[in-house]
């Protein structure tokens, strides 16, 4: 038997005495049932457990206990898998074949189920207490059958949905949206340069310089530059470049180190055909950090002459180059954009550095821009009061217009900004004009098919193509299939939306934006005890953040349960006096909860008043109860959020 806590590197970033917490329960409950049930726990490894039993029935029972009792407050998300098999025990360290079948069931696991394998059911197949049913035949890696998996079938666990597991299976070749044609010639992949420096805090220094060479090279109409947030995905240091041009469709990667001590620097790069690993070109650069600007430059140029990319003087002027000449505002701001990266509370993070970086030089173009859409990131989240920070947005994107007309990046950042204070003929114009300065900028797309098309036209076969497009641009970020899944769940999709997520959990299992719409999909495709834990398991991963926490209540009122969906409700408001709640999501849950709606509207007409973004989804989304469409102030609310005088408010 292998067990372990799903998701628990996620928990230990936001709270590391939640964690140790649940390690604990897992390890209390582990050994309390093993001893009941005559097991035999062979190893502890981190978060999990590998263990033994000398019967097949007895295993499962303890599985069956152990998983009921994790399921009961506090929960613990625990993956349970067994198999049955010879076994080598040596001095305490358990081998063999059955030991890495049972690892490859277990790793199908969902939280809150046991899965057995063939062999396991076969054993306790006439033993009437015992309830299973098939999930599907995995061909798992270096195992020469195919293997049937089977959950139990009892009242309490989470039962997954047959075929639909993943884990450490053979990748199967199916075409999806990634899937792509014979890459272009002329086609790059930058990859992230492996930090060589002795300090592994300057890690954002050679993520930085990757994306500032990604961001040069993508102006380039000539060139396909694979998408920052899918090339650095890979791993630096061993990576196989057949499988990077396969992924991302390239012809060509760069890929190369930067080695940092004080302020010098050396960059080393080599440019590469996936074809045949025959090296174009390669170059060393040695310098102190002033001339870092000109050296990003100089790659940039450099790697378009090999490729043969026709630059006249037009063309050429076109390679973007980094809007400030103060080494250490430029050292901020690549820290500032690493942690934006990183999502959840490290946005805030990124956003004091982002200051900093400003304060030393106020005339950083790409630092306004940054901060611009950090503080609508921090506000449409739910990190911040959206009053305190749509307005810092505004200001320092329209900064960075004045410093530099000719970002991308600015223009998305007010496209957003506009949807957010329901002013839709400028957040059209804005996101268009973002796609025309880089027609493959991937979050332009996402954002305009979410925040303008979908859910403020309810335009959702525009949006969807959009949605498309973005995955094509980046076929490895988890972040875009998660706001496609958005699109879909606004247009009513519900199983295309799951299926999106799952294809994004592949590729981050801890997708906060995937995790969520997993459970948003089954919740509106009527399976509710998954959509309930999805979102019970969500609550622990994300530390119970107020999204979630909504979407809980909405299920439980969904199941019937509307005692312990009151008390959620009730718990909810308390959080709002402690900390800060987006007002929509309270509103919207009100809306299922109580019989009078009056507490709903309240919470809306707070938002309305504190600007919240969240507001925009409440014309298409279908969070929205019929209670709530049906009563005469939710009208009023949606025409009100169009008022020409709200709008001229906002643009002062």
């Amino acid at each position: 038997m292998f067990t372990d806590i799903e998701g628990y590197t996620a928990i230990m970033q936001q709270n590391e005495q939640q964690a140790l917490a649940l390690k604990n329960r897992h390890r209390d409950v582990l050994q309390r049932y093993h001893q009941q049930y005559h097991g035999r726990i062979v190893q502890y490894y981190g978060d999990g457990a590998l263990s033994m039993f000398q019967s097949a029935v007895n295993a499962v029972e303890c599985a069956l206990a152990m998983q009921l009792a994790y399921r009961q407050a506090p929960l613990v998300p625990v993956r349970i898998g067994l198999h049955m098999g010879d076994v080598v025990l040596d001095e305490e360290q358990l081998f063999g074949d059955g030991v890495n079948l049972a690892s490859r069931v277990e790793s199908l696991g969902v939280a809150g189920s046991v899965l057995i394998s063939d062999k396991i059911r076969d054993e306790v197949l006439n033993h009437p207490n015992v309830r299973t049913y098939s999930v599907g035949a995995y061909q798992f890696k270096n195992v020469e059958r195919k293997v049937e998996v089977f959950a139990l079938d009892h009242e309490g666990l989470v039962k997954p949905a047959p075929n639909s597991l993943s884990g450490k299976t053979e990748e199967k070749k199916k075409p999806d949206l990634r899937t792509a044609k014979r890459p272009p010639p002329k086609s790059i992949a930058v990859l992230p340069l492996v930090n060589m420096s002795n300090d592994p805090e300057q890690q954002y220094f050679s993520d930085g310089i990757a994306e500032e060479i990604i961001n040069s090279l993508s102006n380039l109409k000539d060139l396909k530059v694979a998408g920052r947030a899918s090339s650095l995905r890979f791993d630096r240091r061993n990576v196989d470049l057949r499988e990077v041009g396969e992924k991302l469709g390239v012809s060509t990667v760069l890929e190369g180190s930067v080695r940092k001590q004080g302020e010098r620097f050396r960059i080393t790069v080599q440019l590469t055909k996936v074809e045949d690993g025959f090296h174009i070109w390669s170059e060393r650069y040695d310098g102190d950090m002033h001339d870092i600007f000109a050296v990003q430059d100089q790659i940039a140029t450099e790697i378009t002459e090999k490729m043969k990319v026709t630059l006249l003087g037009k063309g050429r002027s076109k390679i973007r180059k980094t809007s400030t000449h103060n080494a250490e505002a430029y050292e901020l701001y690549l820290k500032g954009r690493f942690y934006l990266n990183r999502r959840g509370t490290y946005i805030i993070t990124g956003i004091k550095f982002l200051e900093q970086a400003i304060k030393l030089d106020p005339d950083f173009a790409l630092a306004h821009a940054e901060y611009a859409d950090a503080n609508l990131m921090a506000g449409l989240y739910g990190l911040v009061p959206p009053n305190k920070v749509m307005l810092k947005a505004k200001q320092s994107a329209e900064k960075a217009l004045k410093l530099n007309p000719m970002l991308c990046e600015t223009y998305c950042a007010l496209g957003s900004y506009y949807c957010y204070v329901w002013d839709l003929p400028e957040a059209e114009r804005h996101f268009l004009k973002s796609l025309e300065l880089n027609p493959s900028y991937a979050p332009a797309h996402v954002r305009y098919g979410l925040n303008y098309l979908a859910w403020m036209k309810g335009n959702f076969a525009k949006a969807e193509e959009h949605g498309r497009k973005a995955i094509k641009l980046e076929p490895l970020s988890a972040i875009c299939f998660g706001i496609y899944a958005q699109i879909l769940h606004t247009a009513g999709k519900f199983g295309e939306a799951l299926e999106a997520c799952k294809t994004g959990l592949e590729l981050d299992s801890n997708s906060f934006l995937c995790l969520l719409y997993e459970g948003y999909s089954y919740l509106f495709m009527k399976q509710y005890e998954k959509a309930l834990a999805c979102f019970e398991r969500l609550m622990v991963l994300s530390g119970r953040h107020n999204f979630v926490h909504g979407a809980l209540i909405m299920t439980l009122s969904k199941m019937g349960d509307l005692e312990r969906a009151r008390l959620e409700l009730s718990n909810l408001k308390e959080r709002a006096e402690r900390e800060y709640i987006v007002c929509t999501v309270i509103g919207i849950a009100a809306g299922w909860v109580n019989d009078s709606l009056d507490e709903a509207f309240h919470y809306f007409e707070r938002g309305y008043r504190e600007h919240d973004p969240l507001l925009v989804s409440l014309k298409h989304e279908h969070w929205v109860s019929d209670a709530v469409r049906a009563d005469p102030r939710y009208q009023k609310l949606l025409e009100k959020m169009n008022s020409p005088n709200l709008l001229r408010s906002q643009r002062k």
